[in-house]
């Protein structure tokens, strides 16, 4: 019986054994394809990375050699330079770094790539490069010039070697550190020697994205985690303070000190209601009480009606509604502040609301905080009909303001603003109020430029 019983199974094992050796054979194959595919776009990336630092100190070399008068030359090295960077950017991004310290590296690049933006977009004729920008470009060209040496050692040690980019990507990921990888000490040699750079003068008018907040802006005395926990259980009304917690953040760096309150919500089902505050003058910079709305029972307009009363009950005054956006039931509103009839873009604060019952859900006010200041809004110089002029005749203007906006350069510029209509889309349109120049153009929805025409 079991011998007969072995002679039935015996072909269907041996089919079983078959298919199994067959797909484990392919899926060997797949996983095989897939890590040549993975290598040859890291060797590509890396490769390109060389290739984009040199052409970089190249370039600027080239913007350097060039007379300064001559604004033309000057401005098209710079955009080299910009776009240069940018690709070493995009370039580094695509490498398996993330557990690698590269950050001072990337810093670096982000703020030459910004600079060289700056420079390359405003009117040199009018502001040419001042002996602290020439200086900064020399010290860029030398950098750049260590950098890419250290870069090409790393590419040569890969080409002779025959090294791996998903060797890197594995010691990476693995808890015990590889020493003895050439790529990832040379990007540590990098990142070391870059960190080792004095600090560079990037300009006033430098566009730093890594820029930190202000807290000259910000009034009042440091505020201790009682005072901070005092105010958001003032801000929510909580009866039950037990469980809330502080921590406060930033350290030594006065630009970072905040504190963030985690209140409770009491019901595993629920999110906790997290707030952040300024520890100097404990001003709310955040705020937000995540839950499900299930259902849209009131419009944006009473949404804004709502936001706007809940933010003269606390520090936001004097802020107009720009802009709605609905998401999930749930509505965003952006306010500015609005002063002699100029709305006053850098100091922006956000509320969610929920429109299932009116509650706010949630605020962003860190523009708004870090941006206060006295201005002294002149009158325009360019009349209206004169910006108009610039822009396109076969758009149907609906609205027009006077607005303080923050142009390519990082600098507060008056403009007239302008809500058009053109091609079956709705723009808004600044034009500078002092000299008539085209600063930026927003292609916005339908629900926000009855909001840009209804701010009051």
């Amino acid at each position: 019986m079991y011998k007969r019983l072995s002679i039935v199974m015996f072909p269907f094992l041996l089919l079983a054994l078959i298919g199994a050796s067959v797909w484990g054979y392919l899926e060997h194959q797949e996983k095989n394809t897939i890590l040549i595919k993975a290598e040859n776009q890291y060797q590509r990336a890396f490769h390109d990375l060389s290739f984009h630092m040199d052409k970089l100190h190249t370039e600027l070399g080239n913007t350097l050699a060039v007379n300064e008068t001559s604004e033309p030359s000057y401005r098209k090295g710079l955009v080299n330079v910009w776009r240069l960077t940018s690709q070493a950017q995009s370039d580094i991004t695509q490498l398996p770094l993330m557990l690698l310290p590269f950050n001072k590296t990337e810093d670096f690049l982000a703020n030459m790539a910004n600079f060289s933006y700056r420079m390359s977009v405003r009117d040199m004729t009018k502001q040419p490069l001042t002996e602290a920008e020439m200086k900064t470009l020399n010290t860029l060209y030398a950098h750049s010039a260590d950098i890419t040496k250290e870069i090409r050692g790393v590419q040569n040690k890969v080409i002779a070697n025959n090294l791996r980019w998903m060797d890197v990507e594995t010691a990476l990921a693995s808890e015990n550190e590889m020493h003895d990888n050439a790529i990832i000490d040379g990007f540590k040699i990098v990142d070391k020697q870059v960190g080792g750079y004095e600090e560079l003068n990037w300009g006033t008018g430098s566009l730093n994205v890594f820029s930190k907040n202000d807290v000259k802006m910000l009034t009042g005395n440091d505020m201790t985690a009682d005072q901070v926990k005092k105010k958001a259980i003032d801000f929510l009304g909580v009866k039950d303070s037990s469980g809330i917690k502080v921590v406060e953040n930033g350290g030594s760096a006065p630009e970072f000190q905040s504190y963030s309150v985690v209140i409770p919500s009491g019901d595993a089902s629920k999110t906790d209601t997290q707030l952040d505050f300024t520890k100097k003058g404990g001003h709310l910079i955040y705020f937000m009480k995540s839950r499900d709305v299930p259902a849209a029972k009131f419009n944006l307009r009473q949404a804004r009606d709502v936001a706007n009363e809940f933010l003269d009950q606390h520090e936001y005054k004097d802020l107009s509604a720009i802009s709605y956006d609905q998401y999930q039931n749930t509505a965003t509103i952006l306010f500015a502040k609005k002063e002699n009839n100029v709305t006053i873009y850098p100091e922006q604060v956000t509320v969610k609301v929920a429109l299932d019952t009116l509650e706010v859900t949630g605020l962003q006010a860190t523009n708004y905080i870090y941006s206060q200041k006295k201005r002294n809004i002149g009158q325009p110089k360019i009349t209206v009909d004169q910006a108009r002029k610039q822009l396109s005749s076969k758009m149907k203007v609906t609205g027009e303001s006077l607005a303080i906006i923050k142009n390519d350069l990082d600098e507060e510029v008056l403009c007239h603003e302008f809500i058009g209509t053109m091609n079956n889309n709705i723009y808004r349109v600044y034009v500078n109020a002092d000299v008539g120049m085209e600063e930026k153009i927003e292609t916005i929805r339908q629900d926000q430029a009855e909001a840009a025409k209804g701010k009051s």
